[in-house]
């Protein structure tokens, strides 16, 4: 009891640390005030580099513009963070988040509509990356700030050591992860390392997110739009089951990815790589820094998922950030010249954090940004070349459902190896009719 007590103190504490500042959303008409501080969240870890970054860029948003602001850096359950906010009436002024929130926060009533074409600078954001601030209506409810997709960390030094050939194919992934599970990459005489490193957890979704990228690399996808704004399953189709079938091959048929997998988020992911656990990580351009300094960088290479066999070309996930303007706040001008700011040549720059370890931008939206000359690792444009292609997950209205529900069947299926993959796609495609039809977006 007293254990309880102090918690529900300590929660109180903080709820009403960061209602302190924070914007009203009691009413759609608040009285304006210039000199209102702005209060800015990020989903960071607070106190890491990435924490501090964010700080810089809105000190230096404070220095530009006169406007008053400060950055809070919130990592775990920030959702349920925001949805305690929302439930008081006091969401923060911006918050910088995925774009895979966009529904949420928009079906919600969280944030404001975009004009994008009389947004400071919006002609300079790329195309791709303003598709990730666009809602299932049509309008924008976000600033682009970030993008990035996905590809194949390998270690450079197991690869050289068996001989194997840069992968071409889903075949040469394959192979090479079998290699590296079997042929003692890296030479200690024990059979003690594995092929694959996949975060497979049901935790926000990672089993599917991460099964995203080979479905999307096959052309296929989760749902596909058979009128504007009018969806069906597509999750149970040749594509969709063939890429399913690959991945449930590399856990139950040839045993190359880590046991620990169907339990493991993303930082367990990271660090199961690091240690040597596994030699193929599927993950994002953020880790790049952090594992050229954890293992070095003789040891890493990074490779483009290659096409599924008989897809017309390369894909992947695109995700990224977005700046989202909440509603109620008693400072839109200070929101809208934040947005403006992190979205423009200074701003992104001071977020990609050159070759530092706390970036926030991985790839910027602002076409006049050089990458080359921020970052020098010649890896970062493998990733701008993945994103070129890539796609982001469908525009309903909104997608966490969706993502929950796949993760949970796709983590069951690899996790029994004596699984129905097909009923099991096959279920997954009625719960998301019927998903569809909850958000009166279906077309069949």
């Amino acid at each position: 009891m007293v254990i309880q007590r102090v918690a529900a103190l300590a929660s109180a504490a903080l709820l009403g640390a960061v209602l302190t500042g924070c914007s009203s959303t009691s009413m759609l008409n608040v009285p304006q005030d210039d000199h209102a501080e702005l209060q800015i969240w990020i989903r960071e870890p607070p106190g890491s580099n990435q924490a501090a970054v964010a700080d810089k860029l809105v000190k230096a948003f404070v220095r530009k513009t006169g406007y008053r602001a400060r950055s809070v850096a919130l990592y775990e359950d920030f959702e349920t963070k925001m949805q305690q906010q929302a439930a008081y009436r006091q969401l923060p002024d911006v918050v910088i988040n995925d774009t895979a929130q966009l529904g949420t926060m928009q079906s919600q009533g969280w944030v404001r509509q975009i004009d994008r074409s009389s947004f400071p600078g919006g002609a300079d954001l790329s195309d791709r990356a303003w598709h990730a601030a666009q809602a299932d209506d049509g309008n924008y409810y976000a600033v682009p700030f970030s993008a990035h997709t996905f590809a194949l960390f390998v270690r450079a030094d197991w690869r050289a050591r068996l001989g194997l050939p840069p992968p071409k194919t889903w075949a040469d992934v394959q192979n090479m992860a079998i290699a590296f599970a079997t042929r003692d990459p890296d030479g200690d005489g024990r059979k003690d390392t594995y092929g694959m490193v996949i975060p497979g957890s049901t935790k926000r979704g990672y089993m599917a997110w991460y099964y995203s990228n080979l479905l999307l690399d096959s052309g296929g996808d989760f749902l596909a739009e058979i009128h504007p704004g009018q969806w069906v399953p597509a999750i149970n189709d040749d594509k969709a089951i063939a890429a399913a079938t690959w991945l449930k091959n590399l856990f139950c048929q040839y045993h190359v990815v880590d046991p620990n997998a169907v339990q493991d988020d993303t930082p367990l992911a990271h660090t199961t790589f690091e240690k040597g656990i596994g030699g193929i990580y599927l993950t994002g351009p953020y880790m790049l820094p952090r594992f050229v300094k954890s293992m070095g960088s003789a040891r890493l290479e990074v490779f483009p998922l290659p096409a599924a066999p008989g897809a017309a070309g390369p894909s992947a996930l695109g995700e990224g950030e977005n700046v989202y303007l909440t509603m109620g706040s008693p400072n839109r001008a200070g929101q809208l010249a934040f947005a403006e700011f992190a979205t423009s040549v200074a701003g992104q720059t001071i977020a990609m954090d050159g070759d530092g370890g706390g970036l926030i931008v991985r790839l910027p939206v602002n076409t006049k940004v050089d990458l080359g000359a921020i970052h020098h690792d010649p890896r970062w444009s493998v990733f701008q070349q993945v994103y070129n292609t890539a796609k982001y997950t469908p525009q309903v209205p909104n997608w966490a459902p969706f993502r929950q529900l796949a993760a949970d069947t796709l983590n069951a299926v690899m996790a029994d190896c004596g699984s129905d993959l097909k009923g099991s796609l096959d279920k997954l495609a009625n719960q998301f009719t019927d998903e569809l039809k909850r958000q009166n977006v279906y077309g069949g």
